[in-house]
């Protein structure tokens, strides 16, 4: 990318951070409508800018928002959906060829947190907003070509991208000098934008949608906050913690600390409990 596409794209990832994760506005769009064909197409991330986006979302809505600003910025990344174990197609993210590599010392200044060592003349970027990883990170090369895995210190969640092979690509993180885990297992291909669509659809019916799940980073703290049946979790470089959020307190607690709508999150949890 020329300097002025990266100065862009860091400019987007910044704005996109600042967008809570969470199925509350999908759970009401699904209630409203009826089927989920419906409420897909009611997902405020189908408009360009994220200023004019009203709720938040989930992987879904966060990466078909990244595909159609880097398509209108004439790039052309794909969309690649990530596997869990035995669960298939839970998960999406984007990659991102460099179609005018920069020279190499362009690294650190246009592409923070990402590792320029891991650049190469054909170098391809991994973008993975559903999992609050904001920074475009450079995917290693499998072997025999590289070395096959790339670490990524970012916090509160380091970041390792293995390839075992030139097909596949997993999604490693951990933090506060625990151990890493493995989180998702991508396809390097990736997927047309009906295959997309087609598991954008189903997501609307697994089990995740039977209570709220809410996610948000604090960037310029390093602070993590996660909430799912009950539970709130703050991560930051020195560790976690988790508090259980009581019923009486859970709208108050929620809209403040993930930056949503009281009369959301209450719509949200009447249908929930019907």
């Amino acid at each position: 990318m020329l300097p002025e596409q990266w100065i862009k794209i860091q400019d987007i990832c910044d704005k996109l951070s600042k967008v809570t994760y969470e199925n509350l506005t999908k759970i009401i769009r699904l209630e409203s409508t009826g089927s989920s064909t419906a409420a897909q197409k009611l997902d405020d991330s189908f408009q360009n800018d994220v200023d004019a986006w009203m709720g938040g979302g989930t992987c879904f809505s966060m990466t078909w928002h990244l595909y159609q600003v880097f398509r209108d910025m004439g790039l052309s990344p794909h969309l690649v959906m990530g596997h869990k174990r035995k669960e298939r197609n839970i998960h999406c993210a984007l990659i991102l060829p460099d179609e005018n590599p920069l020279p190499l010392q362009f690294g650190v200044e246009t592409v923070p947190c990402s590792n320029s060592e891991f650049r190469t003349s054909k170098s391809e970027f991994l973008f993975d907003p559903g999992y609050l990883i904001f920074d475009p990170l450079p995917i290693p090369l499998p072997p025999p070509q590289g070395t096959g895995e790339a670490f990524f210190p970012l916090v509160p969640n380091s970041v390792r991208l293995v390839r075992p092979d030139a097909s596949s690509m997993e999604l490693w993180t951990g933090g506060a000098g625990g151990p890493m885990k493995l989180r998702f297992e991508y396809p390097v291909e990736g997927v047309s934008v009906e295959e997309f669509k087609q598991h954008w659809n189903e997501s609307f019916y697994r089990e995740m949608m039977t209570y709220p799940v809410l996610n948000r980073l604090d960037r310029e703290k390093g602070v993590q906050y996660y909430y799912q049946k009950g539970n709130l979790v703050t991560r930051d470089r020195n560790g976690s913690r988790i508090e259980k959020i009581e019923k009486s307190a859970q709208i108050e607690t929620l809209s403040r600390v993930f930056d949503l709508k009281p009369e959301l999150i209450e719509r949200a949890l009447v249908i929930l409990n019907k």
